[in-house]
């Protein structure tokens, strides 16, 4: 097989897997949304959960043909860091994670301020700043790396600014949303260890990380209480472990292969969050054991042909950024698929590419177009290796 060929191939079976995982989410969602006590009014559709997939799933698949387009060495830090695209989306992201936080502008749902409301006519669209944020600095992290390999071997003169930055990120973050800023530390963690970052460097903010980490639980009764009830699942199911108590009865009742698409009942007021965090429970019990383990195995498909563009890809930018995006996807879906099957305790992080949600979806989507564009250049094995 040409190398030209082969490098399209992959690229296309990471579109072919990802667009499929959209499906099956639009499809959840649309069953999960189903509600017998009103009538859908279509002239109001985008107060419809189900009904806004049906419009982001098209959309998605078209931003990532867009970025797949897109060369992603433009992404980079090539003329300077103040002159980098990577630093202003950056500047961007934290604006916009102060402006969510201010009552006037950030909208407060679930007890969380981590929406800003955006007027288009008369339909009022969410955005989800961490998201951005999350992907943002994924991006800033393989470009700094790379562009300041060197410097980054130094506590002073390069780890310390980048983790300056990360905590402040991560910090914003925090203060509304635990699980995300969670996922963001750990991921930027396993980016500085593959970009070549001293171990005993990497060591150094984990107390700093621990310490706020605690504090944002010690300080939050709802995180003290998510706590204590993962570590006794027997008690108070009939409040904060009603919901894992439900995803689990959801689960269970699915049994080998489902009670039926849209013959699900758990959906009807008895899990909570049945469209976001916990889609991958109604999964299994419309679909069955058949069905989730459908799911992961596509996830695994997806992780497999990722890993395989950084393998081949020669640019340690294109290789750290690859990476960055892959680890984003397996670790997002491996935390939301533990807290679906209580493994671990209650946390709002979607299952990408299925979960409800716009930013979600189309950060992803686009996020996986620039992984397609890597793996289109630059690869490491000659024609002769590939056949």
């Amino acid at each position: 097989m040409h190398k030209q060929d082969y490098d399209n191939s992959i690229s296309q079976q990471l579109g072919m897997v990802v667009i499929l995982l959209m499906a099956i989410g639009t499809v959840f969602v649309f069953s999960a949304g189903a509600d017998v006590t009103s009538n859908i009014e279509l002239g109001r559709f985008y107060k419809y959960s189900s009904l806004r997939q049906l419009i982001f799933f098209p959309m998605a698949i078209f931003v990532m043909f867009i970025t797949s387009r897109i060369d992603y060495r433009r992404l980079g830090i090539s003329k300077g860091l103040f002159k980098s695209p990577p630093f202003y989306l950056l500047a961007i992201s934290i604006i916009l994670l102060v402006i969510v936080l201010i009552p006037r502008f950030g909208a407060e749902i679930n007890y969380a301020r981590r929406w800003l409301r955006i007027p288009v006519g008369p339909v009022q669209l969410s955005f989800q700043p961490s998201e951005l944020a999350k992907w943002v600095l994924i991006i800033f992290l393989a470009a700094a790396c790379c562009r300041y390999n060197t410097e980054l071997k130094s506590y002073i003169r390069g780890f310390s600014p980048i983790c300056a930055v990360i905590g402040l990120v991560a910090g914003l973050i925090l203060i509304e949303d635990f699980g995300t800023a969670a996922l963001v530390c750990l991921l930027s963690f396993c980016m500085l260890a593959i970009a070549g970052a001293k171990w005993l460097h990497l060591l150094s903010p984990i107390p700093l990380a621990l310490a706020a980490f605690t504090t944002a639980i010690l300080v939050s009764p709802e995180r003290k209480q998510r706590i204590l009830a993962f570590l006794h699942p027997d008690k108070w199911t009939d409040s904060i472990n009603y919901q894992p108590s439900q995803s689990l009865i959801a689960l269970g009742s699915g049994g080998v292969l489902g009670k039926g698409l849209g013959m699900g009942i758990c959906k009807y007021g008895h899990l909570p969050e049945d469209t976001t965090d916990f889609i991958f429970a109604i999964i299994g019990e419309e679909l069955g054991i058949a069905g989730t383990v459908g799911v992961i195995l596509l996830f695994i498909a997806f992780i497999w042909l990722g890993t395989i563009v950084v393998v081949r890809c020669s640019d340690p930018f294109g290789q750290l950024l690859a990476g960055g995006i892959v680890m984003a996807i397996a670790i997002q879906a491996a935390l939301n698929i533990g807290v679906v099957t209580v493994v671990l305790p209650t946390k709002g992080i979607p299952l990408p590419f299925v979960s409800a949600g716009g930013t979600s979806l189309l950060l992803s989507a686009a996020a996986v177009g620039v992984l397609m564009n890597i793996s289109k250049q630059s690869p490491k094995l000659s024609p002769e290796d590939i056949e």
